[in-house]
């Protein structure tokens, strides 16, 4: 079989996957976690590491991030509501049980490191109208880093490429290969401009939070994988 027609079937194969059959997941199991990340350790526990689809930007910093998050975005890619096909491929190879796990290691993964710096993080006028416009801090809190519902992603700290990318998903409709469907996302993002969506990345990106990337030295032991 030739080059062109091994990547065809590779991609006819990824294409009908179907996703983990659903389970009466036991809540997540950090250490159980631990031993189920080799697919993420490449690219999120490597610091400035830049995904290539459907633009080059930093991958998401997720190890401190919300569990409940983090698995309902697991959850997104692997029914298709986000559209990536790296990120699917791996989501529709875990079970439900798998990613709570997953999930669970991530939000305590460098839980020991110090809480960032209270700071004045009054934003600039242009930029606080934006804010309004959405009422970004009524799901993600005043302080960006610690939003009003588990499910709800820390946005403070995050890189303002990827943040910026992920807004803009969440303004195409009806593409099968890219987007993000979210209805209530989608109804925030398309209030704004690139240009304004670039503008609040940026400040989101400016604040202190708690979530980091820890690169894979720092936490792996010889014994694990």
């Amino acid at each position: 079989m030739n080059k062109t027609l091994s990547m065809l079937a590779l991609a006819a194969a990824v294409a009908t996957v179907v996703p983990a059959v659903a389970q009466d997941a036991k809540p997540g199991d950090q250490k159980a976690g631990s031993m189920k990340v080799a697919m993420c350790i490449g690219c999120h526990n490597i610091v400035g590491y830049q995904g290539s689809f459907p633009e080059i930007y930093k991958v998401p910093k997720i190890a401190g991030q919300n569990a409940k998050y983090i698995a309902s975005a697991l959850n997104a890619y692997r029914k298709g509501d986000r559209k990536h096909p790296t990120m699917r491929s791996i989501a529709v190879s875990l079970n439900d049980q798998d990613i709570a796990d997953v999930a669970a290691f991530y939000e305590n993964l460098g839980k020991d490191a110090a809480a960032p710096a209270k700071v004045d993080t009054k934003p600039p006028a242009d930029v606080e109208k934006l804010l309004a416009k959405a009422n970004c801090a009524s799901c993600h809190g005043a302080d960006y880093n610690s939003p009003i519902d588990p499910t709800y992603p820390k946005l403070a700290g995050q890189h303002a490429d990827y943040l910026y990318a992920s807004l803009k998903a969440y303004q195409i409709d009806k593409n099968p290969h890219v987007g993000r469907n979210n209805a209530i996302m989608a109804g925030m993002a398309r209030q704004y401009t690139h240009a304004e969506l670039k503008q609040l990345a940026s400040y989101f990106a400016s604040l202190p939070g708690n979530i980091k990337t820890v690169p894979e030295s720092s936490f792996r032991g010889p014994n694990q994988f």
